[in-house]
C-alpha cells in the first residue's frame, strides 16, 4: 500500500543521455549519486567504497582523478564497479583522455579550468571514441576570469552564461551527451542558477548544492536547495554534497526523492516524534527498525505511532502499522486493516518479521 501523493510533480522533459547502461534525462528515473573520498590510485579501498556506495542504492559513483596514477586505476576499478564511474578532472585535460580511455562513463569538467579550446576539443574526441559522456561542471568558486570581471560577483546570471558559453563549445564540436550543473554553496544562488538555466535550455540538469557541510547542517541544506528545484520539475540526477562518509550522502539523497514521491527504494517509515502519550519507546523502536531493515529493497510504507490519536489514521495508508495502545498492547495493522495486539517485548521482532514477509509478498507478485 503506497500512500497516494497530494500531488504528482511535473517534471520538465530534457534530452536523454546516456552514462553507461544508465539514462538520464526525459522521463528516466532521476539518479542519485555520490563521490569516493579514498585516493583513487589505492584501487582496492576505492573499490570497496564504491560497493558500500552502491550498496545504499547510488546509481553512479564520481572519482576524483587528480594524476596519472588514479586514471590508470581506473582500468581495474570499473572493471569491478556495479554502476558507472565519473572520473572528476581539473585542470589537465590529459587526465580526463586517459580516464575515458581507461572505462570511465562520464567525464566531469569546468571547462573554465581546462583552459585552452583545442585542449577541450582532444577531451570531447576521447569522449567520442570511448562512448563517454560529460558533465559541464560550472561552480561559483570558479568562474572564468572574464564572467568574474563582467559581473564582479557569483550570481545567477555570471553561473548560467559559463553554462551557455560551454555548450556552445560542446554543440559546435557535435558533441550533445552531456548534462549540467551550475553549483554554489548559497541556497539562494544555486536555485535562482538552475531555474534561470533550466528557462534557457533543455540538457539533462545535476542538482547539488556544492560544499555543504557536516552532515546535519549539509543535508538541510541540500534538501532545502535540490527539494524546491524538483518540486518545481527541475533535475534529472542529484548529489548530496557533506563532509562526511559517502554513503550518507547517497542515504540523504534517497530520502529526499522518497519524500517527494520521486523514488520507492526500501522500507518508508512514518513515524511520530514521541510524547507522555507513548506506549512504548518510540525513538528507540525507529532506531532499531531503521537498522535491522536496511536490507530490504522493495518499497514498503511502515507507521510506527506511539499511541492512538493519529496511530489508527496513519496504519490506515501504509502496508504495516504499530500503533501503541494501553498496558503495553500495541495494535498491529496490515494493509490497513487491525489483524492482531503485540506486547512491547515482542514489537520490533514481529515488525521485522511482518515488512519481511510483505517484501516477499510484493517481490513475488511483481
Amino acid at each position: 500500500m503506497s500512500l497516494r501523493p497530494f500531488r504528482d510533480i511535473k517534471r520538465k522533459k530534457t534530452k536523454i543521455i546516456n552514462v553507461g547502461n544508465v539514462k538520464i534525462g526525459g522521463n528516466h528515473s532521476i539518479s542519485v549519486q555520490s563521490m569516493t573520498n579514498t585516493l583513487t590510485k589505492d584501487a582496492k579501498s576505492t573499490i570497496k567504497q564504491i560497493n558500500d556506495i552502491c550498496e545504499e542504492g547510488a546509481d553512479l559513483v564520481r572519482v576524483s582523478c587528480p594524476d596519472e596514477e588514479s586514471t590508470f586505476a581506473l582500468k581495474e576499478i570499473t572493471k569491478h564497479s556495479q554502476v558507472p564511474i565519473i572520473a572528476d578532472i581539473h585542470f589537465h585535460y590529459k587526465r580526463a583522455i586517459e580516464a575515458a580511455e581507461n572505462g570511465a562513463k562520464c567525464l566531469r569538467i569546468n571547462p573554465g579550468n581546462i583552459g585552452d579550446k583545442l585542449k577541450i576539443y582532444e577531451i570531447l574526441k576521447a569522449a567520442k571514441n570511448n562512448n563517454c559522456s560529460l558533465r559541464i561542471g560550472v561552480n561559483a568558486g570558479s568562474l572564468e576570469e572574464d564572467i568574474l570581471e563582467k559581473y564582479r560577483e557569483p550570481c545567477p546570471e555570471a553561473l548560467v552564461e559559463s553554462a551557455l558559453r560551454n555548450i556552445k563549445i560542446l554543440e559546435d564540436q557535435d558533441f550533445f551527451n552531456f548534462k549540467i550543473s551550475v553549483k554554489s554553496s548559497d541556497v539562494f544562488l544555486s536555485i535562482a542558477s538552475y531555474r534561470q538555466l533550466s528557462k534557457k535550455c533543455d540538457y539533462p540538469l545535476h542538482l547539488g548544492i556544492t560544499e555543504a557541510g557536516s552532515f546535519i547542517p549539509g543535508s538541510i541544506k541540500s534538501a532545502i536547495g535540490i527539494g524546491t528545484l524538483l518540486l518545481e520539475g527541475i533535475g534529472d540526477t542529484i548529489r548530496v554534497s557533506l563532509s562526511d562518509d559517502p554513503v550518507k550522502e547517497v542515504k540523504i539523497g534517497n530520502e529526499i526523492l522518497k519524500s517527494l514521491n520521486l523514488r520507492n527504494r526500501g522500507v518508508k517509515i512514518i513515524s511520530c516524534p514521541s510524547c507522555a502519550r507513548q506506549a512504548f519507546p518510540v525513538i528507540n523502536t525507529v532506531k532499531i527498525l531503521e537498522e535491522k531493515l536496511s536490507h530490504i529493497k522493495t518499497p514498503i510504507t511502515l507507521s510506527i505511532i506511539g499511541c492512538v490519536v493519529n496511530g489508527p489514521g496513519e496504519a490506515s495508508m501504509t502496508d504495516v502499522g504499530i500503533t501503541g495502545g494501553g498496558k503495553g498492547n500495541n495494535m498491529l495493522y496490515l494493509s490497513g486493516v487491525q489483524k492482531e495486539k503485540i506486547l512491547n517485548e515482542d514489537l520490533i521482532i514481529k515488525v521485522i518479521n511482518k515488512v519481511e514477509e510483505k517484501a516477499a509478498e510484493i517481490e513475488k507478485n511483481s
